[in-house]
């Protein structure tokens, strides 16, 4: 059975992906369009246009050309709407990196992303700058000041105009961001100008902004959906963003007090310290009017705690970075409440859930591999075509690695996971690569990385190590986190006799999850 958006299907325009998104902006040219929440600095959108404009043609003198890369490596900014905005106008593609990188996951990115360009954050040190000098990046660009970069102010000094470029919206990717998709290491998955302006368009569709809303960016913009959900959608719709640069709850708190918002996009991790912490009765939050909630699972009685207690409706997303990034979410006229549910198909969009061993299509209420199709579905993974053969099939139905089930309407309901992926508070932790770290280390033998239920968390990486000398857990914590970021830490380490794989050598993470989770239960 295969199940359909409650809204009709619409017209995507073959467009690209800048324009698309300022197109409204002569509109709105008076209006705040940006905040830096933790300054005050205020960008309306005439001054947003010109500040694009600008950098797209400073780029484009410096030498940078269509199909070239720039990573982004900062906190959350206005800059960085106009750095994206900027690339995608010459055709280029933007690789957004996680600021909490170290120098080694950082230089892998580069590399992999084949990134000429990089900006980064005087606030993040020398990290970057270290890293991209070990990759092919020709210039590195700063937010503030920095031996060995040149300062983003003054890409904002050229008058001149951007060459026109002839872009394939279809063909030509925009966005490079990385994902473990549903196993190994993180890869680039490749978002062209269309997969990212359906997304737009089937957001819009669904009535989930308007140019009367003030929304807050305090989810990562490395992550599409704090780029592209929060910032790039919220300029196509002529709303004001805030941003802040880390999240801190009394400044979260003090920012949607202040600046009257009235959507907040957030994760799991945020919404529980909005049901639970007392520094939140110290905010008058009375324009807050919707939350949003992704990139994670969100406990229902989490949900109803946080709705109750600010007087605000939830809506939630559900997709993938592949996904550009969403399949599912929860309308505002959706009828019936469904708390469990993820919501229903965007428009255009389609779900059929699949028989894990046979792929047969189930019928509703039946439990299976979750399968989508639709204008979002990515180009493929950078590089890697065996690996985009296997999460995209010849149909183009895009399998998730998440199991589920729809009702009769269409409500998805996610029940468990088939892909390795571990999400700690909304951040993707591949099991592959805290693997590759740990077998690094003298004392260990094998090793195997897994998903663990947390309170607080969501899932914390809990490693099962077969120990060929005598090493401590606490040992085995500190190697780790030496040399990754810090959401990527070993939380907590089980010694073991031998990891279970099959007769090919694949791990039975599967296994070891049903393990834990008995023990959990019990």
């Amino acid at each position: 059975m295969i199940f359909k958006s409650p809204y009709p299907d619409i017209a995507i325009p073959e467009v690209p992906l800048a324009s698309f998104i300022l197109e409204r902006a002569p509109q709105f040219s008076a209006k705040p369009a940006l905040i830096d929440g933790a300054t005050g600095r205020t960008l309306t959108y005439g001054e947003l246009t010109k500040a694009v404009d600008r950098v797209a043609a400073s780029l484009a003198a410096r030498g940078f050309r269509k199909g070239d890369v720039c990573a982004i490596h900062c906190l959350n900014c206005p800059e960085y709407a106009i750095a994206f905005l900027a690339v995608a106008k010459l055709g280029g593609a933007c690789t957004m990196i996680s600021p909490l990188f170290n120098q080694s996951e950082l230089t892998t990115q580069l590399k992999d992303s084949g990134a000429n360009y990089l900006l980064t954050d005087s606030r993040l040190g020398t990290t970057a700058l270290v890293a991209a000098r070990d990759s092919s990046v020709r210039e590195v660009f700063v937010l503030g000041e920095a031996d060995g970069a040149t300062s983003f102010s003054t890409l904002l000094d050229q008058y001149g105009a951007a060459p026109p470029v002839e872009i394939d919206p279809r063909q030509d990717v925009v966005a490079l961001p990385y994902s473990s998709g549903t196993t190994g290491w993180p890869k680039g998955v490749m978002l062209t100008h269309y997969n990212m302006v359906a997304m737009l368009c089937l957001m819009e569709a669904t009535d989930v902004l308007s140019s009367q809303d003030r929304t807050i960016c305090a989810v990562p913009c490395y992550h599409l959906y704090g780029s592209h959900i929060v910032l790039n959608m919220a300029l196509r719709t002529g709303a004001t963003v805030v941003t802040l640069p880390l999240f801190d709850l009394e400044e979260f708190l003090r920012t949607l007090q202040d600046y009257e918002i009235s959507v907040a996009p957030a994760v799991p991790p945020i919404l529980l310290e909005l049901s639970r912490s007392p520094l939140v009765d110290r905010f008058d939050l009375s324009n807050l009017k919707t939350v949003f909630s992704g990139a994670a699972p969100l406990s229902v009685d989490v949900a109803k705690a946080c709705c109750e207690r600010l007087g605000v409706r939830i809506s939630y997303g559900y997709g993938m970075t592949e996904l550009s990034p969403l399949s599912h979410l929860t309308y505002r006229h959706a009828g019936a409440e469904k708390p469990e549910s993820t919501g229903y198909c965007l428009p255009n969009t389609f779900c059929k859930i699949v028989d894990v061993e046979t792929n047969a299509e189930l019928r509703a209420g039946e439990s299976g591999e979750i399968w989508v199709r639709g204008p979002q579905v990515m180009k493929g993974y950078l590089g890697h075509p065996e690996a985009t053969a296997e999460i995209i099939d010849r149909e183009g139905w895009l399998h998730t690695g998440d199991i589920g089930y729809a009702d009769e309407d269409g409500a998805l309901y996610i029940v468990d996971r088939l892909k390795e992926l571990i999400k700690y508070k909304g951040r993707q932790v591949a099991p592959a690569e805290l693997e590759a770290v740990l077998l690094s280390h003298p004392a260990i033998a094998d090793a195997a990385v897994i998903p663990s239920p947390d309170a607080d968390a969501g899932e914390i990486p809990v490693a099962f190590v077969v120990a060929k000398e005598s090493v401590s857990a606490d040992d085995i914590i500190n190697f780790v986190s030496e040399r990754v970021a810090p959401h990527k830490k070993i939380r907590r380490v089980e010694f073991v006799d031998q990891i279970p794989k099959n007769a090919t050598g694949k791990i039975l993470r599967r296994e070891l999850v049903l393990s834990v989770r008995q023990r959990v239960r019990q």
